[in-house]
């Protein structure tokens, strides 16, 4: 389902939106062509009452569904604040005195803008395979390690230069980790499946109806696919339309190019 989550918004609403629509006049022309005339009667007895059950189902689906994503953008957004604090806290502990500090203030902003530039979405961001930011990191860890391997230098130093080390790239891992989930493909069927019964049934009801009378339906399939097209739009914030905001990582790598973490 990843490739859904990759379409652009705009992309996403029309196509949601002209699915439900298509789906309600489905339900009214195909009611009218399969069943036959003596059974109209049927449907009418029919139809109304799966209506109450039927957006139950959806809108329960729908509401536990959005608030999970909701969720779990916050999420990502909390994991992107986090890789920030751990970059600025790396850049503060090059600082000791005795640490030679420019190196690793600058193989740290390399690492900024190559993850920034090729690992923040799209398949790079699930996978963390970027040639580019592998290499930056890699620098920078041997900088770091070499640096702190300093017999000279005290064990405090050395101490945090690592934790602060450890903690930007264990914080890298984190996202990359949450960048690969997604919702169980069953989980979607089954949520699709209850919005287009839903838009289906409200079209079935309105095939003795005039054409006027039958555009109140529309309504009802613009809200099932406007929440369909929603939930496409934000359980990908690594890849989607509502990529997570990297302000904070832009921030420290602007604080590294102006000089704030000096001596």
């Amino acid at each position: 389902m990843s490739w859904l989550s990759s379409l652009p918004a705009a992309v996403l609403v029309a196509g949601w939106l002209g699915l439900a629509l298509l789906v309600a006049a489905g339900g009214r022309v195909g009611i009218r062509a399969l069943v036959p005339s003596g059974a109209h009667e049927e449907v009418q007895q029919i139809a109304p009452p799966l209506m109450p059950a039927l957006g139950a189902a959806f809108a329960i689906f729908a509401a536990l569904t959005l608030a999970s994503e909701a969720g779990y953008l916050r999420a990502a957004e909390g994991l992107v604040s986090d890789e920030a604090s751990a970059a600025s806290r790396l850049a503060w502990a090059s600082t000791s005195p005795g640490i030679d500090s420019e190196p690793i203030r600058s193989a740290l902003q390399d690492y900024l803008e190559a993850t920034r530039a090729g690992e923040w979405d799209g398949a790079a961001a699930r996978e963390g395979d970027d040639r580019a930011t592998g290499l930056a990191l890699a620098r920078l860890e041997r900088l770091v390690r070499a640096e702190a391997a300093r017999p000279e230098l005290g064990t405090p130093a050395s101490t945090e230069l690592l934790a602060s080390l450890d903690a930007v790239t264990s914080t890298r891992r984190a996202r990359i980790a949450a960048s690969s989930r997604e919702i169980p493909a069953l989980y979607v069927l089954t949520l699709v499946a209850a919005g287009m019964a839903l838009v289906f049934n409200a079209g079935a009801l309105t095939f003795r109806s005039t054409l006027r009378a039958a555009v109140l339906t529309v309504g009802l399939a613009c809200v099932v696919g406007l929440s369909l097209a929603l939930l496409f739009a934000i359980t990908g914030p690594w890849r989607g339309p509502m990529v997570v905001d990297g302000h904070p990582v832009d921030q420290v790598r602007q604080d590294l190019v102006d000089g704030f973490f000096s001596e």
